[in-house]
Parts: structure tokens; C-alpha cells; sequence
């Protein structure tokens, strides 16, 4: 049992010399002296933008809310946090990640479907 353990950690250990296992620290999330490549940044980027998916749209549908300006109002308070993760708390420079527009198109789509998907659901649920 203690040489699998064993195993496993130095397996893991020889990945991360390697460079293709690299653990995540939450305390990178809000540190701006951090390195981040372009896989973890937009990673991150896309989990962001669905949390903000799923917060949005519970919200919508509580309130209830309706109509096409809603889904503008989602995708312009989405993009802002994006932009404003990206360039005000991490600092980044966006041309080493291919500019602004694969940055703010991280997710994206996804989180228009899940923000109408929750969106839908609570309104229908909570008002029919």
C-alpha cells in the first residue's frame, strides 16, 4: 500500500519535472505577479464566465425578467468581468494570449447556453 503511494507521488512529481502536470494554486487566482500560460488562463477565464452564467440567469428568472435586451445585458456585464479579471486585477498583457478577442471568446458560447438554460428553467419553475 505504501508503494503505491509512493508510486503515484513520484509519477507525479517526474510529470511536473516534465512539464505536462502543473497543480493549480488558488492563490494564483488573484495574484498579478503570477505566470500563467494560455491553457490555465483560459481555463479560468471559461469557469468565470460559467459561474457568471449560472448566477445571471438564476437571477433573470427569480426577478422575472424578459426580453432580448437581458441577453445583451448578460453577454456586456460577462465580457466586463472577464476583461476586468484579465486586465485590472491580473495585469496581464493580452497580446502574449493572441489579443483581446480569443480572451473575451473564452467560454463564451457555452455560457450562453447555460445562462438561457438557467435562465428558462427558474423563470418557468418559479412563475408558471
Amino acid at each position: 500500500m505504501k508503494d503505491k503511494k509512493s508510486a503515484k507521488a513520484s509519477l507525479q512529481h517526474k510529470q511536473h519535472q516534465n512539464g505536462h502536470f502543473s497543480p493549480f494554486k488558488f492563490a494564483k487566482l488573484l495574484d498579478p505577479e503570477a505566470s500563467w500560460d494560455k491553457d490555465q488562463l483560459g481555463d479560468v477565464l471559461h469557469w468565470i464566465r460559467q459561474i457568471v452564467a449560472v448566477v445571471c440567469g438564476l437571477l433573470w428568472g427569480a426577478i422575472p425578467l424578459v426580453g432580448g435586451i437581458w441577453i445583451l445585458a448578460f453577454l456586456l456585464i460577462s465580457s466586463g468581468i472577464i476583461y476586468g479579471y484579465y486586465g485590472v486585477i491580473l495585469k496581464l498583457d493580452e497580446e502574449e494570449f493572441g489579443g483581446h478577442g480569443p480572451l473575451l471568446q473564452e467560454g463564451l458560447f457555452a455560457s450562453i447556453t447555460l445562462f438561457l438554460l438557467a435562465w428558462t428553467l427558474v423563470y418557468s419553475l418559479a412563475h408558471f
